[in-house]
């Protein structure tokens, strides 16, 4: 499934993914919203992130895809493409959001993180918060295939089964290897069943 043609997997995934979801908070827990931005031109698909400054106040330094917190009824996908503007200067226009991943709840931080799978066809000229953004990764999608694996973690005193990618530029985890797991699996359903 890796090899194959862009607009393919685009519409492999606009027909497998929830275009407009239905969220429902548990008690205590704030709704977010995440883009995974697809750069759909030559030579081969690639996968965005961004690298976190280390003077945030959360997940400093860490590796993440574009997104925060959704304002008090805003829509959760425009909230995705408003956070990736805000982060990277992605002109909402230039990106075709194809549906929505199953959302994934952070139960330390108290968070149900939306993420959102858009395509960008020509490949943009990013513009990084300074505040919030050290830098910008693209990692081809049949590289980070090969580097996912399902193992024990340790992170501030506690260890937790997830998804980890070694990557040059740094390891993506957590909710963001879970997410990236997720889209995977849709894309070539590499990891059977739910990430944990």
């Amino acid at each position: 499934m890796v090899g194959m043609d862009p607009e393919r997997l685009r519409d492999r995934l606009r027909a497998l993914l929830d275009p407009a979801p239905a969220v429902t908070l548990p008690p205590r827990t704030s709704a977010a919203a995440v883009l995974v931005p697809v750069l759909g031109a030559a030579p081969e698909l690639r996968i965005v992130f961004t690298k976190r400054t280390d003077t945030l106040s959360r997940h400093a330094g860490e590796i993440s895809f574009p997104g925060g917190l959704a304002d008090p009824g805003a829509e959760l996908a425009a909230t995705a493409l408003r956070e990736a503007q805000e982060e990277l200067g992605l002109v909402p226009s230039d990106v075709e959001l194809v549906g929505s991943l199953p959302p994934v709840h952070t139960q330390v931080t108290g968070i149900l993180i939306v993420p959102f799978v858009g395509f960008l066809w020509t490949d943009p000229l990013f513009t990084p918060n300074e505040a919030e953004i050290a830098g910008v990764l693209e990692f081809p999608l049949a590289t980070l295939i090969k580097a996912g694996r399902l193992q024990e973690f340790r992170y501030d005193g506690r260890a937790f089964e997830t998804y980890l990618y070694e990557m040059d530029g740094g390891l993506i985890w957590g909710a963001t290897g879970r997410i990236l797991a997720s889209f995977i699996e849709a894309v070539d359903g590499s990891f059977s069943g739910k990430p944990p």
